[in-house]
């Protein structure tokens, strides 16, 4: 396991198609780190190669022959490269979403049978190996899962698939044993940094998969401890501790109390169930919100009314620890340029803004290709990070002012993509790649010109706030 940087905070949210407000397929996550730590974000354009490149990994040695066809597909890397890629998250040109990974961890029993490798697949390398090369979800969660099998695993993960129809999570609890269970199309799943699948039918192949001899090497090694023949992914491979009660745990109750608020469960409670139908249809908004959300409501908000001890108890949802959030909503009945939106928070979602990025663009802003640990003016990363260092200095002051603006663009958003939903009918596929980059393009453009004339007056109404003050006549 690597030592730095340390991926072990995240939060995700899967949505399936009959659980959203207007059908689309949603997967979601916080990337989580540390309180600084720029990301890019990019294009990948469609390449062929004459000859199967080789895929090396700058972080561990993983290797991998890759296909001479990679698709266009959009990518997070981090500011440098020196520790892997990291490419998290993106929509591919055949409408194939995947965010990787959700940092989990297994219990040491079964990694006795089954250690982790040093050299094989980690976080990342995921997405540049696997999404570039995959047609669906299913397709998606079987190429990653044959790597696994087959090169082995570095890491204990969670990873999100999507396209059009279908949602599918995949865990990786061993070093070469993983499951992957396709998210019911009326339900949702909020997973928070543990192993989170629970019972898997094996005799359901169109909404289980599994990694070959996993059954074998269970029953090998006496490693279930049911005794009712139930094979429970969470509870043979995963952990029961109190890490898990005050870490992670309060993250899942806080999402199933978002959108089944008649459900009465603890925080620190070890019986949640993995998936749930929403009482109420969930929206892209909704899924925003969650991941942008910190106990909103409870005496467990780090900002909110509760006396010191709650609101210190539990891992928030949103942090100053995240590099950038990410909601990849795949819409029903529309060309994959444009059903496909990569909504980018870049900095931490609760001060940020998720702005839309069609799958159909073919560049990004140069402000979102920049950026390294040295604040940057001109970087995307640093021009949203700078307000929310600014809002945490006064967050009661200063909030109303963040959540203005945040109303404003989220408005202007909507209705860019409602302009391009009605012209793309009369556009061929290029066409669409240009008008999707042209209007993503002044989205980003829009949020960044907001933000620094919010920084401007955040930091203008700041200088009052110096403890070398007082109350002095303005005559002299």
């Amino acid at each position: 396991m690597r030592k730095f940087p340390n991926y072990s905070e995240c939060t995700s949210i899967l949505v399936g198609k009959n659980a959203s407000i207007d059908g689309s397929t949603m997967i979601g996550r916080n990337e989580d780190c540390k309180a600084t730590w720029p990301k890019h974000f990019i294009v990948h354009p469609h390449k062929e190669y004459k000859k199967a490149p080789t895929f090396v990994s700058k972080e561990n040695g993983f290797q991998l022959e890759l296909p001479t066809t990679r698709y266009k597909y959009t990518a997070t890397p981090e500011w440098t490269d020196k520790f892997g890629l990291f490419e998290e998250e993106g929509i591919n040109e055949k409408g194939v979403a995947m965010s990787a990974t959700e940092s989990a961890y297994s219990n040491n029993y079964v990694l006795g049978f089954d250690p982790l490798l040093k050299d094989g697949i980690s976080e990342s390398s995921m997405v540049t190996v696997v999404l570039p090369y995959v047609d669906s979800a299913r397709d998606a969660v079987s190429r990653l899962g044959s790597i696994v099998t087959k090169y082995g695993a570095s890491e204990s993960n969670g990873i999100l698939f999507s396209d059009k129809d279908e949602v599918w999570y995949l865990e990786i609890g061993s070093g070469h044993h993983w499951v992957a269970m396709k998210i019911p199309d009326d339900s949702y799943a909020v997973v928070s940094n543990q192993l989170s699948i629970q019972n898997i039918d094996f005799n359901d192949k169109d909404n289980y998969m599994w990694s070959d001899g996993l059954q074998e090497f269970v029953n090998q090694y006496h490693l279930n401890p049911s005794d009712n023949n139930d094979f429970n992914f969470k509870q043979i491979f995963g952990t029961h501790d109190v890490s898990d009660m005050y870490y992670n745990n309060p993250r899942v109750w806080y999402g199933q109390r978002m959108f089944n608020p008649e459900i009465h469960q603890e925080p620190e409670s070890f019986d949640m169930p993995f998936t749930r139908k929403p009482s109420h249809l969930i929206s892209c908004a909704d899924a925003k919100q969650f991941l942008a959300s910190h106990y909103d409501g409870t005496p467990y908000d780090p900002i909110g009314n509760g006396t010191k001890e709650q609101r210190t108890k539990y891992r928030p949802i949103s942090l100053a620890k995240a590099q950038e959030s990410h909601v990849l909503q795949i819409r029903p009945n529309l060309p994959n340029e444009v059903a496909g939106i990569h909504w980018l928070s870049m900095g931490v979602a609760a001060q940020s803004v998720f702005v839309p990025f069609f799958a159909g663009i073919t560049d990004t802003p140069k402000e979102y290709k920049i950026g390294d640990l040295t604040y940057n003016p001109e970087s995307a990363y640093w021009i949203f990070k700078l307000v929310g260092i600014l809002l945490d200095a006064h967050y009661n002051y200063f909030t109303d002012d963040v959540s203005s603006v945040q109303e404003k663009l989220n408005i202007s958003f909507q209705q860019a993509i409602l302009d391009v939903d009605k012209k793309a009918p009369d556009f061929d596929r290029h066409e669409l790649s240009e008008l999707v980059t042209k209007k993503s393009l002044e989205c980003a453009n829009l949020a960044m010109d907001e933000y620094k004339k919010l920084a401007y007056q955040m930091i203008a109404k700041s200088t009052d706030f110096s403890k070398l003050n007082y109350n002095t006549d303005a005559n002299l």
